[in-house]
């Protein structure tokens, strides 16, 4: 059924009232429980001094988001105020020049940052993988790029390669690991771009003006070579209406967040509590259930704040680069959960959409998700809990593509076409709700630990059955609905814009 199907607004309305309560009552639950574990030995770790007068600690458990405001926040202040102006001279002066300019200052800033030898190591890996291109074979392309990516995650190469690297500072993993994989999959989008061009192939130049782009070099987004090289090459730089306005109003909603997070953290410990699963035995069901939604969530916010500040640096040099990750909780779809826009849109055309074409059969689909997730495997870093997460959520893409088969067949298809369209919408979401939590406890097992998502699944699905499951169950249903209310609205908007065009 079409997704403009409407409800009526008193059944909208109760359903929001039943997620708010929800939610509510589950926060409570997790606050009770972060106000009465701030002093537990177990938690000494994750949680340090913070906000004396309100008589709070902070949960400080996530390494990246205290690395990001602590040890690299000068850094990153340093780093991208200075290609802010750096660009900004460069697009008044010498615009049909920039992308050398822009070359330029990220080869001296990753000099000056890790070094000689490392920036060697990145120069030889950029090399081979253009040899490589000169051959326009595309299995050439995966094959190298593949092996070269493994080359920085797989043991005893990567340390192998790190060892080159002298000195040591707080942030030289990070930094190694960080531009050493996206250098990778930049490269290897340079390679099979030039495979489908038809005359020549692009210089050498335009791959070191895309990898060393600054903003995009350490922590991404991987935007893939034909878009940024379209981009950037062009020659008229105009902004068109009330983009610095956007920019600016983006530029807000960032600090907003963080500074969201950071009140958050010193009421909440969402990230500090699954640790001691002792302690998690005391919670109530909903608590866990908010718990582990709570940490999807957060991990949402991180990836949007941190590729969000990337974009805005990136828009003001004219580029439109990929959009931050859509938010958990307008998820209920396997095909649209990714936390990295960039490398989401990178699998997509060059594996996932590349190998299974329309994603209608059922064969074609399963070598497709199959490939895809062996990829992101060997990006993420094998390991035993990679595996464990990439088999799950291999098995849900495909599930999603199993069941719509299912029910398109006889007697479902004909039981679906005698109903309303409102009450086909019900029936979808029951089953978009059961999906909603498949997503979470997949996902939590990367995003925390395969314990806490066997403690939250054991409880949720068998000591809570039937009483915390149905009802957990039916909450989420009435979720999807209001995600369901919110894509029939864009929908419409949608449609109204794509008629004033034509018009």
């Amino acid at each position: 059924m079409g997704v403009k199907t409407m409800l009526p607004s008193y059944e909208l309305g109760f359903y929001a009232l039943i997620v708010t309560c929800a939610v509510v009552y589950s926060g409570s639950g997790i606050f009770e429980a972060s106000r009465d574990s701030m002093n537990r030995k177990a938690f000494r770790d994750g949680i340090k001094p913070g906000w004396h007068y309100f008589g709070r600690k902070m949960d400080v458990a996530d390494f990246e988001w205290v690395m990001w405001f602590t040890s690299f926040r000068n850094v990153i202040i340093f780093a991208l105020s200075g290609h802010v102006l750096f660009g900004k001279i460069c697009s008044m002066t010498v615009p049909q020049h920039r992308a050398v300019m822009y070359m330029l200052y990220g080869i001296l800033a990753v000099l000056g940052s890790m070094g000689l030898v490392y920036l060697m190591i990145i120069l030889s890996h950029c090399l081979v993988l253009y040899s490589v291109a000169l051959a326009k074979q595309k299995w050439l392309c995966y094959v190298a790029g593949l092996c070269c990516l493994a080359s920085f995650k797989v043991e005893p190469f990567s340390s192998w390669q790190s060892g080159f690297v002298t000195g040591a500072f707080d942030l030289q993993d990070v930094l190694f690991y960080g531009g050493s994989g996206f250098t990778i999959m930049r490269c290897m989008s340079f390679a099979l771009e030039s495979c489908e061009r038809k005359e020549g192939i692009y210089s050498i130049f335009d791959l070191l003006k895309y990898n060393f782009y600054l903003p995009f070099f350490f922590f991404g987004p991987v935007m893939t070579f034909d878009q940024f090289h379209a981009q950037v090459s062009t020659r008229e730089l105009r902004r068109k209406d009330d983009e610095m306005r956007n920019i600016r109003v983006h530029a807000l909603l960032h600090v907003g967040a963080i500074i969201a997070v950071d009140i958050f953290f010193h009421f909440f410990y969402i990230l500090t509590l699954p640790s001691d699963l002792k302690f998690m035995n005391r919670l109530s069901d909903w608590s866990l259930a908010g718990l582990a939604y709570s940490n999807l969530v957060y991990d949402w916010v991180k990836a949007a704040v941190m590729f969000g500040v990337i974009n805005t640096i990136a828009r003001l040099d004219h580029l439109d680069p990929p959009q931050p990750p859509k938010c958990i909780t307008m998820l209920y779809v396997f095909a649209e959960t990714h936390f990295d826009r960039g490398i989401n849109d990178w699998l997509c055309k060059y594996v996932y959409d590349h190998i299974g074409e329309n994603h209608d059969n059922i064969m074609k689909e399963l070598v497709a998700t199959i490939a895809t997730f062996a990829v992101t495997t060997l990006w993420l870093g094998p390991c035993e809990i990679v595996y464990i997460w990439s088999v799950f959520n291999c098995f849900g893409l495909n599930f999603e593509l199993w069941v719509q088969k299912f029910f398109q067949q006889e007697p479902f298809a004909k039981l679906e076409a005698k109903m309303s369209e409102a009450m086909s919408r019900r029936i979808r979401a029951v089953f978009g709700a059961a999906n909603f939590w498949a997503i979470v406890l997949y996902n939590i097992l990367a995003l925390n630990s395969l314990e806490f998502a066997l403690l939250v699944t054991k409880r949720l699905l068998l000591t809570g059955f039937p009483v915390s499951t149905l009802s957990i169950w039916f909450i989420t249903y009435c979720g999807v609905q209001l995600i369901k209310e919110r894509e029939r609205i864009l929908a419409i908007e949608e449609e109204k814009c794509d008629k004033a065009k034509a018009d």
